[in-house]
């Protein structure tokens, strides 16, 4: 998905303002004056204090904390602004089937409106409804780190691909996109964007299956405030924050471009165990970046072993060989605080 010019493009992206198109994500609109009281008590990021023109992002998990929805958001002061491109059909039916008697309504406006990436900053010439600036890489208030670079920091670490790409995406009303002239804005592809994303160490939807968890992915870092009070998945994330370790870990993968043959997303990662190659994990993004070459994220099996030389399975093309760098850390240790409770769970516990 590009515009004849992909590495072109990419550098177009990172570094002289150009846009992408993004009609896969959804522009979801809440109102109400519950609404971000209401969000608080069932997603992971703690909302009911959040701040007029404030980037964040939540999660929607189910109760043993596997990942199910994703929203960004941002709030203008009179409604919640949320871009969701992971199960977005299922994230809206949990939400409505959430709402019962709270102020708030729901709308999925995306008809009217469609969402534009950059990278730092849009054009001027853009007529933006919201902007949401993407926190990561940096720790929240109330967040962890899991990645081996600031492990039991409260800083994003120096050396952190991620502060090098401050993503933004811009929400803008369809008819002011049909207004504007195509020729006032340089345009990239997708593939640039996912370019970018990748050597940034972000985590997206591609890297979200069935069973992940927050932890694996490093997701807790913007996403998740650990002492906010209860949510659906709450005590599972908790568990593993504070007692266990994620089964599984993101790694950055360097892929051996000598063949000119490159894995597809979904790709069996190999390693050796007791003296084969057996499969470890997932390729779950993969893409040829216009610095470091062909480059993808994968998620293998927490006790892989750091050093361990890995290859992708090509099926009847054979192996390509991938080195990995380490993202989420093999080990932490554990902070044996417990999150908080909120008061009405208190409240009942008592009363068992």
């Amino acid at each position: 998905m590009h515009y004849g010019e992909p590495l072109r493009e990419q550098r177009a992206l990172a570094e002289r303002g150009a846009i992408v198109d993004l009609p896969h994500v959804h522009v979801l609109r809440l109102t109400g004056a519950d609404r971000l009281t209401w969000l608080n008590s069932i997603t992971t990021q703690k909302i009911d204090t959040l701040a007029p023109g404030v980037s964040t992002e939540t999660l929607v998990l189910d109760p043993n904390g596997r990942i199910e929805g994703w929203l960004r958001l941002i709030d203008d002061g009179e409604a919640l602004w949320a871009l969701s491109d992971l199960r977005t059909d299922e994230t809206l039916e949990f939400l409505r089937r959430m709402v019962f008697m709270m102020r708030v309504e729901i709308a999925d406006v995306s008809e009217d409106f469609q969402a534009i990436g950059a990278i730092r900053a849009l054009p001027e010439s853009l007529p933006v409804a919201q902007v949401w600036s993407d926190p990561w890489p940096h720790i929240g208030s109330g967040s962890a780190s899991y990645a081996e670079v600031d492990l039991g920091e409260g800083v994003a670490g120096t050396d952190h691909p991620g502060l090098e790409t401050p993503f933004v995406l811009g929400i803008v009303a369809r008819e002011d996109l049909r207004a504007a002239s195509a020729n006032d804005f340089r345009m990239a592809g997708f593939d640039s964007w996912e370019a970018l994303r990748v050597a940034a160490w972000r985590p997206g939807r591609n890297e979200i299956d069935h069973k992940s968890l927050v932890g694996e992915l490093d997701l807790l870092r913007t996403s998740v405030h650990l002492a906010k009070g209860c949510y659906r998945g709450q005590e599972a994330v908790a568990r593993v924050h504070n007692l266990g370790q994620p089964p599984r870990r993101l790694v950055f993968v360097h892929l051996d471009g000598s063949g000119h043959i490159h894995p597809d997303p979904g790709a069996e990662v190999l390693a050796a165990v007791r003296g084969s190659d057996r499969p470890v994990g997932v390729l779950t993004s993969v893409v040829q970046h216009y610095e470091l070459g062909p480059i993808g994220l994968a998620v293998i099996k927490r006790t892989v072993a750091a050093d361990a030389p890995l290859s992708v399975d090509l099926g009847e093309s054979g192996t390509v060989a991938g080195a990995q760098e380490i993202i989420v850390a093999p080990e932490r240790g554990h902070d044996r605080t417990l999150p908080g409770r909120n008061r009405d769970v208190d409240m009942r516990n008592q009363h068992r």
